[in-house]
């Protein structure tokens, strides 16, 4: 098992928004947190990376305790996090955003410059350019590309497909799928179902902070009142 999460419970102030929920990434796999808006994803993928401190529970990556690390703690341990805005550096140019985490992370791999320009080869053609002259599907692009030159063994996407058009998300899920063959194990959160089942093989559906369902993705999709009562397809 390369990450298990039991009993997270991660609050703002006085208020919990993860209730105690529990989960598990084999390696290899690319498994999905689904549901609306404010369902708790979000949080649960920072309390993973450090960026959100838990209240009590346990995380274990590779069967080592991270439970409240700073998250240069967890990249450099191999877990790699592209958030939903992208975090992208501006004023860099996208060889300088790729180059810069490989110099910070210092982790050896199999990701280099050249195997992330193969992946998307677009910005090939964008290396000199800055990242507040990219379109969004590029900027997002570059922040996979960028958590890739960490070499991460795990790989956190937060909404991935949100804002993309259909053709950049079927280059997402392409990429992602080249991804997994490359080794790399994913835990992704998304609203749209429609795009997990296409990279995913698990799932566990998020309700006001807890855990509702779990399961196979074709078979999450074949249940229409989850679908309706949980993500409104």
């Amino acid at each position: 098992m390369i990450l298990e999460v039991r009993d997270l419970v991660t609050a703002y102030g006085l208020g919990a928004v993860i209730n105690g929920i529990s989960f598990d990434v084999e390696a290899g796999e690319v498994v999905c947190l689904l549901g609306r808006n404010g369902a708790g994803k979000t949080t649960t993928l920072r309390s993973v990376m450090g960026l959100t401190s838990p209240r009590s529970g346990r995380i274990e990556f590779k069967g080592e305790d991270i439970t409240g690390r700073q998250p240069f703690e967890a990249a450099r341990l191999g877990i790699g996090y592209v958030p939903d805005d992208r975090r992208i550096f501006p004023d860099l140019t996208v060889e300088e955003n790729l180059e810069i985490v490989r110099r910070v992370i210092r982790r050896d791999g199999q990701w280099t410059l050249e195997r992330v320009y193969r992946l998307f080869p677009v910005l090939t053609d964008l290396r000199a350019n800055h990242g507040s002259g990219l379109s969004g599907g590029e900027q997002k692009m570059l922040a996979i590309g960028r958590a890739l030159m960490g070499n991460p063994t795990l790989l956190i996407l937060d909404e991935p497909s949100e804002g993309l058009s259909p053709l950049m998300v079927k280059t997402l899920i392409e990429a992602i799928r080249q991804i997994q063959r490359e080794g790399v194990t994913l835990l992704i959160a998304d609203q749209n179902v429609k795009f997990a089942r296409r990279v995913a093989s698990r799932g566990y559906i998020m309700e006001e902070g807890n855990i509702c369902h779990s399961g196979q993705l074709e078979e999450l999709w074949a249940n229409e009142q989850i679908l309706r009562r949980y993500l409104a397809v």
